[in-house]
């Protein structure tokens, strides 16, 4: 039997995702699908608008057995952070594949880029074109001489592709071709992007078209003004200098912009440059809302949360339990878990959801 791991964020879960968790069924029909969830932030920085236990399960309702949390302290940092945290939790359960959507869909390229970039992560030259204003994609490509359109899927499938190759993990990247582009907020298609529909809730636009029936009525609405209240209390009356990705010169930008500004977007707009992009600043800005200092980076995963299965899942815990080298039991002493609660509160906060009640009494949806 293939054990297949898939990582995602759903916000929201929409019919791309069913469509790729369908095309998995269809080549491997006797496999078990694991999920790698990110939760209530995602790693581009933003607030989900489905929570993580309803995204748990709308996935094992739409034929995933298996849902992991990745920990709010990994998901919320960069690609390479984001990916080497999710492929090392499915790494864990002993997935043999991990199955991701592509725009290229191009396994030996993206392969390719991936063993060049782990060849030269320590290049200065990538700093220098950085430094000049390049994002990291743009400045990789210049160092390593390969020519590629560097869209979202290919840019986490090449991370996958590094975290595989750097640990030894026996793992098989496989890609399945993206039907839609995540930048396109326009198409009207059966099949649209993350972006595209939360774009059409903010126009009051009905998505019931590009969504399964099950997620409309979970989805939430973000109190963005409260938000940023909560990142403004922050900065005003905390050290933020000790912050993931706060350097100097962005706490000067903060400090003398933040009360100038009524809000998130006059705020990123304010801070936003060649250098440090908008996904960057959101991102940054998560971290000043959670409170994540530098050093707490530095921590290592201590426990798998399994958030939610079906029969199938459970059956192949149970096979497997006495072979997992981590717990599967949270440890309330973990920094991990305390952030994970923080999250929740907050995330209870901006949606009048009851996320911190389900963190504490630690129940997986099963089905």
């Amino acid at each position: 039997m293939e054990i297949i791991g898939i990582i995602a964020e759903y916000n929201p879960l929409h019919n791309g995702h069913i469509y790729h968790i369908n095309k998995i069924k269809e080549k491997y029909p006797d496999s078990l699908i694991i999920l790698a969830l990110n939760g209530y932030f995602m790693e581009r920085g933003e607030v989900s608008i489905l929570s993580k236990y309803d995204k748990a399960y709308l996935s094992v309702l739409c034929g995933v057995d298996i849902v992991i949390s990745i920990p709010t302290l990994f998901g919320v940092q960069s690609a390479d952070t984001f990916a080497q945290t999710a492929v090392k939790l499915l790494n864990y359960l002993n997935v043999n594949k991990i199955i991701f959507g592509s725009e290229s869909n191009n396994i030996e390229l993206l392969t390719k880029i991936a063993k060049k970039s782990l060849e030269n992560d320590k290049n200065e030259m990538i700093s220098y074109y950085i430094k000049k204003g390049l994002n990291y994609p743009t400045a990789l490509s210049k160092v390593i001489n390969e020519k590629f359109d560097y869209n979202p899927n290919d840019l986490l499938g090449i991370c996958y592709i590094k975290s595989i190759l750097q640990n030894n993990y026996k793992i098989i990247p496989e890609t399945i071709l993206r039907t839609n582009n995540y930048l396109d907020i326009k198409s009207n298609d059966n099949i649209i992007s993350a972006l595209n529909i939360r774009n059409k809730i903010k126009e009051n636009e009905n998505i019931s078209k590009y969504v399964p029936e099950n997620v409309i009525n979970k989805i939430n609405l973000i109190n963005n003004d409260l938000l940023f209240n909560l990142i403004k209390i922050q900065i005003l009356n905390n050290d933020i200098s000790n912050i993931l990705d706060v350097d100097e010169d962005m706490v000067f930008l903060l400090q003398k912009n933040i009360s100038k500004v009524n809000n998130l977007n006059d705020l990123i707009n304010k801070l936003k440059s060649k250098k440090c992009t908008y996904n960057k600043i959101n991102r940054m800005l998560i971290h000043i809302l959670l409170n994540i200092k530098k050093n707490d980076v530095k921590t290592q995963l201590d426990y798998i949360n399994i958030i939610g299965f079906n029969k199938k899942g459970k059956n192949y815990l149970n096979s497997i339990k006495k072979n997992i080298n981590i717990s599967t039991k949270i440890n309330k002493e973990s920094i991990i878990y305390k952030y994970e609660l923080k999250s929740a509160i907050i995330y209870d906060m901006l949606t009048n959801k009851n996320e911190l009640k389900k963190e504490l009494e630690n129940k997986p949806i099963i089905l």
